[in-house]
């Protein structure tokens, strides 16, 4: 007796061959095929899937099993998304850098972003016939759905392009200084940038101070490299000054275009329409003391169901953007483009414009405003028993500081908070102690790592650096948005709705194997296992709590967590220790939340504004582009705390700092001052006479002769040597003595033999040879 599966022809993994394959009962597929299938099928390549694939049943499927963990430990899989993937392989959406042609003259490309071993491999980019837009070139760089090839002399995938980002040419930026002889130089805004000359008739009426783009020319034998301005972005004596380097060096939009302006100005206050009317309700909105735009508003009181003896009903309403911003039109293209608002020190570059943002949907204190709002009803345990979605028109009962909240609680209310002590206030913190209760049961990932805030003086420069106390009203906020964010989830999943699920992967084997690896020379273990739980990793952080390895730990457990983005394939999310997670409830500063509303307009029938058909289809690209957009702003805020920082310092070259190791590396050491959250570097070259050794399974650094070294987060003390201000880099001097390292003598020969094999690549002072 023979059965039939399905399967894909080896060619474009798109088109499904439709010929059936006839296999005998005791069939099973050889590893070959297997890999061969994962690679054809990355949309399908989960266990059930490759057992559904090949007809597999009862104890074959336990074969498959142990077969797939055998790949993975022999490093040929990767697990991602509770999907399997061939080791190095690209996504099927994937962000591509063009570079160069083949000798047909077919465009290819890398992944811009390629985490496995070896080189990163090549993508032949299809262009459709009679596609109409703009055509790709090399130096551009474009989404695309990519897939494997079978040809082994020629790329391993070819790509085909979903979108063109704006295109970057191969200027620099810089800032344009005068000397006192009457030459011109560029002052670098990047690392490792060199300064350039600018001879006068490539000046272009650049002034001292201003933020250019210029051309490098080629390289001279002798002297620095020249160039010529291109263009003037501003000027440096601004107090927004130092934003704006990052804003056009990772190319954020910051300007609305005419049409966006317009049809933001033209747009009508929201009305009762398919709305309920919740103006008599209560909620609060609790903020930073410094936010201009509100989008969340909470409620909560005591269940009054018998049956539900100590629980609660929280309220969470969340500014209605969807009445606002419709798709297509030019604010949402806009929107999509930026893809989440981008916070700096000293400005806020929004995803909508003001007359949205920070008035038509600011949910203001005693203001008519629209939102969608969850009713969730909480167990005494702080289980979730049900939830309701409603579109309403509310008014704020008053806009509070989470300070102010929190004082009132602690028993010094004012003025505002008196009112509201005993109706409002009392009972969301009664509800929070409540849904604490299941945040403690469901055990999300605990990582104690302070957040640091610059404040800036007038004249946009660092006036203190502070570490702002993490209140309990914090801790409410985000469990309240945590909960309103799995409802949403939950809902939209449960009506087959489509949606962008925030999804966050559990660290891979790799990473594990790793952080396993630090944690044995600590005398500390992990246990093995495919699935892995935030609470072992919580077990680990709380054997170290007010030790003095506490902070080590806890930075290594962070670098060997994934990195969230958003997906419309649902994963869960690992950190949350959440089974459906999306974000809904700040539409005003993110894209993936605006998708969110639509879709519960649409599967609930709340009235216009929801998800289109044209939508559902491009959340994959969606999903691609606002993770992208969300790694830029991080990169982007980064970038400008650390020049802010480093112009700060540049008063104080040759004092000394106290400071914690930061990084390891065979290069050197980066360190960061605890009491500006910045970071600077000392070259392995400075530290000493002895011959230096990178264990990277320990994260230090050691003497060869001595066995004594520096480890990361060991807390020592430096010297500041240099300062580049406006490309955010310092240089440090080490003056603390190496010491001996925990677990030295047992790690020590295990590494000095890893590092032998490495000596051809890394000289004595740390350069490639």
């Amino acid at each position: 007796m023979a059965r039939r599966i399905s399967g894909r022809s080896h060619g474009d993994p798109r088109h499904a061959d439709t010929r059936a394959k006839v296999v005998k009962d005791d069939y099973r597929p050889s590893r070959d095929e297997i890999l061969r299938y994962i690679a054809e099928n990355p949309d399908r390549s989960g266990k059930r899937e490759i057992a559904k694939a090949f007809a597999l049943r009862g104890q074959d499927r336990v074969w498959l099993k142990d077969m797939l963990r055998d790949l993975q430990d022999e490093g040929l899989l990767t697990k991602e998304r509770k999907r399997l993937t061939r080791a190095g392989a690209v996504p099927h959406v994937a962000v591509l850098d063009i570079f160069g042609r083949d000798d047909d003259g077919v465009l290819l490309a890398n992944p811009s972003e390629y985490t496995g071993a070896g080189s990163p491999p090549v993508i032949a980019i299809r262009i459709s016939r009679g596609a109409s837009g703009p055509v790709p070139g090399i130096g551009d760089r474009v989404l695309a759905k990519t897939f494997p090839t079978d040809d082994p002399s020629g790329p391993a995938y070819t790509g085909r392009v979903m979108k063109i980002f704006e295109k970057r040419s191969d200027a620099v930026l810089g800032v344009f200084r005068v000397l006192k002889d009457g030459t011109f130089r560029i002052e670098p805004v990047e690392r490792r940038q060199p300064e350039l000359i600018v001879d006068k008739e490539f000046q272009n009426g650049a002034k001292n101070g201003d933020l250019v783009e210029v051309e490098p020319a080629r390289a001279s034998r002798y002297g620095l490299p020249r160039a010529k301005v291109l263009a003037v972005l501003g000027s440096l004596s601004s107090e927004k000054a130092v934003s704006m380097i990052a804003i056009h060096a990772h190319d954020i939009p910051h300007v609305f275009p005419a049409d966006v302006i317009a049809e933001a100005d033209a747009v009508k206050p929201a009305t009762l329409d398919h709305r309920e009317d919740w103006r008599d309700l209560p909620l609060v909105t609790i903020d930073p003391a410094d936010a201009k735009d509100h989008d969340d508003a909470v409620f909560a009181t005591p269940d009054a169901d018998e049956k539900n003896p100590g629980g609660v009903v929280v309220t969470v309403a969340i500014a209605d953007v969807a009445a606002y911003v419709r798709y297509g039109k030019p604010l949402d293209r806009e929107a999509l483009k930026r893809g989440n608002s981008v916070y700096f020190p000293d400005r806020v570059v929004p995803m909508l414009p003001e007359r949205i943002s920070n008035d038509l949907c600011s949910l203001r204190e005693g203001e008519d405003r629209p939102a969608i709002a969850v009713r969730m009803t909480f167990s005494s345990e702080g289980r979730k028993l049900r939830h309701s979605f409603h579109r309403v028109m509310m008014k704020s009962a008053a806009k509070l500081a989470y300070p102010q909240a929190q004082a009132a609680i602690d028993g010094e209310p004012d003025d505002k908070t008196r009112p509201l002590l005993e109706s409002v206030l009392k009972p969301l913190w009664d509800a929070y102690a409540v849904l604490k209760r299941g945040r403690d049961a469901r055990q999300p990932l605990e990582l104690d790592l302070p957040e640091r805030k610059i404040l800036l003086k007038a004249d946009g420069t660092v006036d203190r650096v502070v570490v702002p106390d993490r209140l309990d009203a914090h801790k409410l906020i985000e469990e309240f948005m945590i909960q309103a964010n799995v409802s949403a989830a939950e809902t939209l999943e449960g009506k087959k709705e489509p949606l962008v699920y925030r999804i966050h992967d559990a660290p891979s084997l790799a990473k594990q194997e790793s952080l396993r690896e630090f944690l044995h020379t600590l005398s500390l273990s992990l246990a093995r296992g495919a699935q892995m739980r935030p609470s072992q990793f919580n077990g680990i952080l709380e054997r170290v709590r007010g030790a003095d390895n506490e902070a080590l730990v806890n930075e290594v457990v962070l670098r060997s967590q994934s990195q969230a983005e958003y997906s419309p394939k649902n994963i869960g999310h690992f950190g949350l220790n959440l089974r459906r997670y999306a974000h809904f409830t700040s539409p005003i500063r993110r894209y993936a939340d605006l998708i969110v509303h639509r879709g519960l307009i649409s599967a609930l029938g709340l009235g216009p504004g929801g998800l289109t058909q044209q939508e559902a289809d491009r959340l994959e690209e969606v999903a691609a582009l606002i993770s992208a957009t969300e790694r830029r702003a991080m990169a982007a805020e980064r970038d400008t705390v650390d020049r802010l920082i480093a112009a700060y310092l540049a008063e104080r070259v040759n004092d000394t700092f106290d400071a914690r190791i930061s990084g390891v590396t065979k290069a050197g050491l980066f360190v960061q001052l605890p009491q500006y959250g910045a970071d600077g570097f000392i070259p392995v070259s400075t530290l000493g006479g002895d011959y230096y050794i990178y264990d990277e399974t320990a994260r230090s650094l050691y003497g060869e002769r001595t066995g004594k070294g520096y480890q990361l987060a060991d807390r020592v003390e430096v010297r500041l040597v240099e300062v580049a201000p406006m490309a955010g880099a310092m240089r440090f001097e080490m003056l603390t003595d190496p010491k001996p390292l925990p677990g030295s003598r047992r790690s020590f020969h295990k590494a000095k033999g890893r590092a032998r094999a490495s000596q051809s690549r890394v000289g004595p002072r740390g350069r490639r040879r």
